[in-house]
């Protein structure tokens, strides 16, 4: 081998930018001869590695130069950058790697008796792959597994997986062979062994290889292959060349989650000692910041110097922003970020694993017209071609449910141009067509309750060209099982039907033809699965396709994960979202491998990736100026500050300082200067206006709550009932009413009742068995009562005459009075009694006697009048509560009153005398219709009361305007 006797391993402390002294010192080392350059070869761990270096160079030179060859290190095995591809089959597609494991763990399932949906077989099968990749990176043997010593055994899941494990690593290699593949690590591996091997027999011209942190055995190998060039060097990051030689001893055993462990790891296995590490030419490793984190983060047992101050200085330029939620905290990041912006030439950036963090930052910058490149990209499933097949697959998963549906025929992406329009008129009037409980399942129930309603012929034509659209889809979903690539042809078939090429367009758009057509071609790997798997399986596909639009975002900001913040340098560097569990991140448990197995093969444990991110924490906190931000609570529940920033704030104390007056402007920024709380609303609308008609459940409305009744009759005001609603009380008691109407109509006859009721049950409760399961022995209960209770009743001489019987009386000033009987009974002496249904609650005996319950006694007087058809005195006035419950039904006697009873012409006198001076006073009257006049009466959520600002104004002092 030729090569070097002494290594040459360089690192670049966290006080330095690392791309900017790399930059500059290749430059200097090429010095005048810049084709040195140009022959130069570059190895950086990820792609936005190249980018930030070929940024540095732009950055330091200050001109035009030959650029070195950059490659990361990840695409070694491309022959696009000129290496020798190994002699390895082509990788396995990604795609159908993917399914054939899920399909793997649901064979297993199925051979254990056990039933695994298909989701869950996608999740498993992630996991599965990934725990393979992890052994073959670490180049653990495939006996390994087979001669496990476990002394202390393990528990009977863990064992049933492990066998599994092992059965499926034995598999996996002829499953390869079969599809004349190779597995896409061990080519890696394979590719950066075939390179050293190369390399080490030829050297070839400079190789630097910089910015590497952690290093799998062959990469590893690589890199010390690298170090021994004679004319490489391995530039390693932050290495703490200053920790003291006993503590770094101590990190083999147990320092796993110390920013230095995998450091010391990876120069372990290119057989480095930390005293052959040098300091890159031109950089000052000793910095007060840089000494004072190292000394935050060291290990328990080498804590004994924090009582000392950090040295003067050391954390100038760092602050840190506590806000009390998320959106407080979002907010003080957008600020910080805006007012960088302020400073021509300063840049700056978010670094934070919190996806949320990063959205809501994201969207308050856009009110600045600021659009932020988020290296993380968007998930395809946030998108709109990726949201619009998901709701496709939404849509036909529920049975052409009407949220579901409607969403899908709403997306922006539908008819987009000319016809979108016409095609939201049609949609919106389907949407007031379909509004209460959910009509049948299928587009055949959609149907149906268009001609329930009797929709417009207009529309009802619309639909049919819409179902049929949507057809081909249904049909798919209506079979016993789906085939993965038939339904992503179908998505895609269907999709272009009602979208056209516009589904196709832009990042997202080819993002989205990516993975339908991956889908297409290999989703026959994975078996058929239920309808209902379809949505979360291919939302699964969705949300792993990261779609990136670096086009029109701000040259000078960034939000950025922990892993591409490595190597980045901002003027100002935010860390955000420094809550425990989130930086750094509680580590997914392995289904696979339990923590024993883990430690037995040598992976490591739990904490390897904490230490990674203290790694990416303390170089982050090298940038000039540093803002640490973390949120007290989430969006359920307090939350606990990292690690890393009660070390930190441990250790500092009050030298980083508060950023107050960021949090201040957050909290101000949305605040109104004033606020004036509305007051009562009393619209007063001339009498010529005013309706002169009025039912007699709309006066009790009058009485206690004008504004209610002004809202609904003046300003025809409606709520519209909400899509998918549950049946309601108010549904449920209309049913009631409808089933006893109809045996009264028949001659209630008590045999019929029941069967009446059952009729009912199955027909309009057909789309809802739980309901109806639950209900219908309520139902036999009240009706049960009410055939005892009429019996009762009729013993008394009551014979039915009516049934939901409606009826006018006319009153002074052309005041007509509209009321409807739920059943009116005769006496054989010729006596009238009205009978009202309740399956709510009945008025008190308060309200009646206040005249605040109107209805029976003005019923009473539309009845005495001959309004309904049957002419006489009225007798009795009777409300029948029916609950169905434990007490099926009570009988209450609206003229029984503390002490006696009342005439029923009483009560009906009173009654009139106060709807006439009602409507003197608001129908012919200008009285201002006042919000809540008796609130101990009125509604107590009423539907018009936001309309009225209620809560802004009952049970308040005035305010002065």
């Amino acid at each position: 081998m030729a090569g070097a006797e002494r290594p040459r391993v360089l690192s670049i402390p966290p006080h330095v930018g690392f791309v900017d002294a790399l930059a500059a010192g290749l430059l200097a080392d090429a010095g005048d001869d810049r084709l040195k350059l140009a022959r130069t070869r570059v190895l950086l761990p990820t792609r936005r590695a190249v980018r930030a270096l070929t940024e540095a160079f732009v950055r330091v030179s200050g001109g035009g130069l030959l650029l070195p060859r950059m490659t990361p290190v990840g695409d070694l095995d491309d022959a696009g950058h000129g290496f020798d591809a190994p002699d390895l089959p082509p990788a396995l597609d990604a795609c159908e790697r993917r399914l054939r494991f899920a399909e793997l763990v649901r064979r297993g399932g199925v051979a254990r008796g056990d039933t695994v949906t298909a989701v869950e077989a996608l999740r498993l099968g992630d996991a599965l792959a990934k725990a393979l990749d992890t052994l073959t990176a670490e180049e653990i043997p495939a006996d390994a597994l087979e001669h496990l010593d476990l002394r202390d055994g393990l528990a009977g899941h863990f064992e049933t997986t492990l066998d599994q494990f092992r059965a499926v690593r034995s598999l996996w290699p002829q499953v390869l062979a079969a599809s004349g593949a190779s597995d896409a690590q061990a080519r890696a591996n394979a590719a950066l062994d075939a390179l050293a091997t190369r390399w080490a027999a030829a050297p070839p011209g400079p190789v630097v290889a910089a910015g590497m942190v952690g290093a799998a055995p062959p990469l590893a190998r690589l890199l010390g292959i690298v170090a021994r060039l004679p004319h490489g060097q391995v530039v390693l990051p932050g290495i703490d060349l200053a920790m003291p030689d006993d503590e770094w001893d101590a990190l083999a055993d147990g320092g796993e989650a110390h920013p230095q462990f995998a450091l010391r790891q990876l120069l372990d296995r290119m057989g480095v000692g930390r005293a052959e590490v040098a300091a890159w030419p031109g950089t000052d490793t000793a910095s007060p910041r840089t000494t004072a984190v190292a000394r935050a983060m060291s290990r328990a047992d080498f804590t004994g110097d924090w009582r000392d101050p950090p040295p003067p200085g050391a954390f100038a330029g760092v602050r840190r922003l506590e806000a009390a939620t998320p959106e407080e905290e979002a907010q003080a990041v957008a600020l910080a970020l805006r007012e960088a912006l302020e400073t021509p030439g300063r840049t700056a950036a978010l670094v934070t694993p919190d996806r949320g963090l990063a959205r809501r930052v994201a969207a308050h910058l856009a009110r600045w017209d600021i659009a932020i490149d988020d290296s993380a990209g968007q998930s395809l499933s946030r998108t709109p071609p990726g949201a619009f097949v998901l709701a496709l697959v939404e849509a036909a998963a529920h049975g052409f449910a009407p949220v579901a549906l409607l969403a899908a025929l709403k997306h922006p992406l539908v008819r987009r141009g000319e016809e979108r329009l016409p095609w939201l008129d049609s949609v919106r009037a389907l949407d007031k067509a379909l509004r209460g409980v959910r009509p049948a399942p299928g587009l055949a129930g959609i149907a149906a309750r268009l001609t329930e309603v009797d929709a417009p012929p207009a529309l009802v034509a619309w639909w049919d060209d819409a179902a049929a659209l949507l057809t081909p889809l249904a049909t798919l979903f209506a079979g016993p099982a789906l085939s993965l690539a038939t339904l992503a042809a179908m998505l895609r078939d269907t999709g272009e039907s009602l979208a056209g090429d516009e589904l196709w367009r832009g990042p997202a758009g080819r993002a989205l033809a990516e993975v339908v057509a991956a889908l297409t071609a290999h989703g026959d790997c994975l078996a058929s699965f239920d309808a209902d798997d379809a949505p979360p399986l291919l939302a699964a596909f969705l949300n792993d396709k990261a779609v990136r639009e670096a086009f029109d975002k701000h040259p000078r900001l960034a939000i950025y994960g922990t892993l591409e913040a490595r190597l980045q340098r901002r003027d100002l560097m935010i860390l955000g979202g420094l809550n425990e569990g989130i930086w750094p991140a509680t580590p997914a448990p392995d289904p696979w491998l339990a923590p024993a197995v883990r430690s037995a093969l040598g992976l490591g444990g739990r904490e390897r990736a904490s230490g990674l991110a203290a790694h990416d924490f303390v170089e982050a906190l090298g940038n000039p100026q540093v803002l640490l931000t973390r949120a007290r609570r989430d969006d359920g529940s307090p939350t606990v500050a990292s690690r890393l920033w009660l070390r930190l704030t441990a250790l500092a104390g009050e030298a980083i300082a508060p950023a107050d007056d960021l949090l201040a402007m957050a909290r101000g920024l949305d605040r109104p200067a004033r606020v004036v709380p509305a007051t009562r609303p009393a619209p007063a609308p001339l009498a010529a206006l005013r309706p002169r008609k009025i039912s007699v459940t709309a006066v009790e409305k009058l009485r206690a709550d004008p504004f209610s009744y002004y809202a609904q009759a003046m300003l025809r005001l409606r709520v519209l009932a909400p899509l998918d609603e549950d049946p309601s009380a108010a549904e449920r008691g209309t049913d009631v009413h409808r089933v006893l109407q109809t045996w009264t109509e028949r001659g209630g006859e008590p045999s019929d009742l029941q069967p009446i009721a059952a009729e009912m049950l199955r027909s309009k409760w057909a789309n809802h068995p739980l309901l109806r399961a639950l209900w219908a022995p309520r139902v036999a209960r009240m009706l049960d009562w009410v055939v005892a209770t009429s019996d009762a009743w009729a013993g008394e001489g009551w014979t039915p005459r009516l049934a939901e019987a409606r009826g006018t009386l006319d009153r002074p000033g052309g005041v007509v009075l509209d009321g409807r009987a739920d059943r009116l009974d005769r006496r054989g002496d010729g006596a009238l009694a009205i009978i009202d249904y309740k399956t709510g609650t009945v008025p008190s005996r308060a309200a009646i006697a206040g005249g605040f319950a109107l209805q029976m006694g003005l019923l009473g007087a539309i009845a005495q009048t001959g309004g309904f058809g049957e002419r006489g005195a009225v007798a009795a006035l009777r409300y029948w509560k029916l609950g169905g419950g434990k007490d099926p039904g009570k009988v209450s006697d609206v003229l029984k009153v503390a002490g006696g009873s009342l005439a029923a012409a009483d009560h009906i006198a009173d009654a009139l005398a106060t709807f006439d001076a009602l409507a003197a006073d608001y129908l012919r009257g200008d009285a201002p219709f006042e919000a809540k006049r008796h609130p101990d009466y009125a509604s107590r959520y009423s539907d018009f009361d936001q309309l009225a600002r209620v809560a802004e104004w009952l049970g308040r002092p005035a305010v002065a305007a």
